[in-house]
């Protein structure tokens, strides 16, 4: 596999878990998913750290596009928020492909009987 193949499958991979993480977390909790409670909050940090880190692309991604239909930002900050997703994103996947290749090592180097 080439080098634009592994970034394109690495940032889908990271999509699709934020995305999955995403959406259990806005159906566990029945609110919109965003940097606000009860996703992120001061009382909780390592629970609000686990959250963005899961589902923070998204995240991003819904509080810039509510933004900017309030007129808060501007389209430029709304494409540097997509962008900052996207990367976002990649990053996720890059390191859930770590983790994955790492645990597969670890499987493959147990030695079962047959």
């Amino acid at each position: 596999m080439g080098g634009v193949e592994l970034v394109l499958f690495a940032f889908a991979v990271g999509l699709t878990a934020g995305g999955l993480m995403g959406s259990a977390m806005e159906l566990a909790s029945g609110r919109r998913l965003a940097f606000a409670e009860p996703y992120v909050s001061p009382s909780h940090i390592l629970r609000s750290l686990a959250a963005t880190a899961c589902a923070g692309p998204f995240m991003l991604a819904n509080d810039a596009l509510d933004a900017r239909r309030q007129g808060r930002i501007t389209t430029l900050a709304l494409m540097s928020c997509g962008c900052t997703a996207i990367a976002w994103a990649l990053a996720q996947g890059v390191v859930l492909l770590a983790i994955a290749s790492w645990a597969t090592g670890l499987l493959g180097s147990a030695h079962f009987p047959a």
